[in-house]
């Protein structure tokens, strides 16, 4: 089984339906064990065997401007 990364994104979200538009990417993304959505801080957490830039590009599909990412160690 591959290693679990934990990424948080900055992600420019306006509304509810902003983090729902993500959310709904993310759960149906292969390997995703949990992702968890702020839109008071304007980050979004995923927990995942996928690579950083699969995720990236995911998230970045919903039209949402990604300000920064990284992986939390």
């Amino acid at each position: 089984m591959a290693d679990e990364h934990h990424y948080r994104f900055h992600v420019k979200m306006a509304c509810g339906a902003c983090s729902a538009a993500i959310e709904r990417v993310l759960s149906k993304l292969e390997g995703v064990s949990k992702y968890e959505t702020a839109l008071e801080t304007q980050t979004v957490d995923v927990y995942t065997t996928q690579p950083y830039e699969t995720v990236l590009e995911k998230i970045k599909k919903t039209g949402k401007e990604v300000i920064s990412g990284n992986e939390v160690h």
